[in-house]
């Protein structure tokens, strides 16, 4: 038995279809609140349905039993937080520590852990929890796996981070040439079904992007290809940034906008070794643009 845990999120949610499809089983956590229309796919999929919560010591130690590989890719950030329940520090860290304890309790054979690049890096709430969970799991006694994505497409290429294609307009951070190896989310879960059993991923820690590193004005580039349409570029400075993130009112939004300074900096990854190691077919800009661009039809002058 696996357990997902951020299953009904978009990374998580991916992993438990992609194990489901290869005929394993899956235990799905949820917490009383998710999604009605979530936990039905899940359980569509053939997942068994656990609620519990990241908060709750018991309803983890209830999750992991019988369980020999635990999946997390559960995080507060961007879209699940919500003060005070749902927090960096109640989720991203203490939340974490709570389930590699209760999995190293039941036994659990391998925990794989989804963070974020070493490149995103810069002094946030967010970035400090993920990093003392990497070294709590390190230091936990499991064998453990711990995947290190860079931007996920699905977030920063869309409109929640500025990314507006719908209406031909983007906000770049800095200046724009940086170059990060933007990521899709379904391949961060296909990544995360290949190590589970590999012995290459076992105690080790992957920095993982997609196929090429491109700066934010070459993925627009790409868009406007797609689309037929010139983009309107609004450039957010880093002296801007800095300030926002001084004045930022609580943690979630100090951290969103370091994470917007890391990518004003660029996060380029070499995938080289990985791909020898999990040769997977990754998903490209290009292929998200154009699949994007034809699901949302552009209202430019209309």
């Amino acid at each position: 038995m696996i357990l997902v845990v951020g299953a009904t999120g978009m990374v998580g949610g991916e992993t438990c279809r992609l194990l489901r499809v290869a005929g394993r089983p899956v235990r799905a956590l949820v917490r009383a609140t998710s999604a009605p229309e979530k936990v039905a796919r899940l359980r569509d999929l053939g997942c068994e349905v656990a609620v519990g919560d990241l908060r709750d010591g018991a309803s983890l130690e209830a999750a992991c039993d019988g369980v020999e590989a635990v999946i997390t890719t559960v995080s507060a950030m961007p879209f699940a937080w919500s003060p005070p329940e749902n927090t960096i520090e109640q989720v991203d860290l203490a939340g974490q520590k709570r389930l590699i304890d209760a999995a190293s309790g039941a036994g659990v054979g391998r925990f794989i852990y989804v963070t974020f690049s070493r490149n995103i890096n810069a002094d946030c709430p967010l970035r400090d929890a993920k990093r003392a969970v990497e070294s709590y799991l390190r230091a936990s006694g499991m064998a453990y796996t711990i995947l290190r994505p860079s931007y996920f497409m699905e977030v920063w290429l869309s409109p929640a981070a500025g990314f507006d294609y719908a209406n031909a307009a983007a906000t770049v951070y800095g200046e724009g040439d940086n170059p990060i190896s933007f990521i899709s989310t379904a391949d961060v879960a296909r990544f995360a079904v290949a190590v589970l059993d590999s012995p290459a991923a076992r105690n080790a820690t992957l920095e993982i992007g997609g196929p090429e590193a491109l700066s934010p004005l070459e993925v627009v580039a790409i868009f406007e290809r797609a689309s037929g349409h010139t983009f309107s570029v609004t450039y957010v400075p880093d002296e801007v940034l800095a300030a926002q993130q001084e004045g930022a009112p609580d943690d979630m939004s100090r951290s969103f906008v370091a994470l917007m300074r890391c990518y004003a900096a660029g996060d380029a990854i070499a995938m080289a070794e990985v791909l020898r190691s999990f040769p997977l077919q990754l998903s490209t800009v290009r292929d998200y643009a154009r699949k994007v661009v034809a699901a949302n039809a552009l209202v430019v002058g209309a």
